[in-house]
């Protein structure tokens, strides 16, 4: 299973990288249902002017155009770095399924490292998620893009 979430982790890769290149900080995302992508989105608070504009979120508003519903059951959402609390609320609220992440976010984390929003009980919709996939890529790509920003 973890080579088939690697073929999608890099497509989501490819759009952090993409996001790298407007300057936004390198997170992208895809959301796959029945093996076809039907939302992507990469970071672009910055670009957009808009401090929602996270690369999940911007996934999750073109997978619901595409599929003319605000709700998104049996889908997985793949995204570089582990998700923030607005991004799982939402991810919460668009009843996605699975969340497979790349690297873990350790100071706003909100899967694993700091709040396991997903395990709260008031939730009536709770994620899995799968982590690790390709983390070294995801985390070199954050990595570098902050190196380069306080070098420059």
């Amino acid at each position: 299973m973890a080579f088939f979430y690697e073929v999608w982790m890099k497509k989501a890769l490819a759009l952090a990288s993409e996001a790298a290149s407007y300057g936004e900080v390198p997170v992208g995302a895809i959301i796959v249902r029945d093996d076809e992508i039907i939302g992507r989105g990469s970071n672009r608070p910055i670009t957009s002017k808009d401090p929602t504009a996270h690369a999940e979120i911007v996934a999750i508003r073109d997978a619901a155009l595409k599929e003319g519903n605000y709700r998104l059951p049996g889908t997985t959402l793949y995204v570089t770095i582990e998700p923030c609390t607005m991004c799982v609320g939402a991810m919460i609220h668009a009843r996605i399924d699975h969340v497979v992440f790349g690297a873990r976010e350790p100071r706003a984390g909100a899967l694993v490292s700091k709040l396991q929003l997903d395990k709260q009980a008031f939730y009536n919709h709770h994620l899995k998620f799968t982590e690790g996939i390709l983390s070294e890529e995801c985390g070199r790509l954050m990595s570098d893009f902050f190196n380069a920003r306080r070098s420059g």
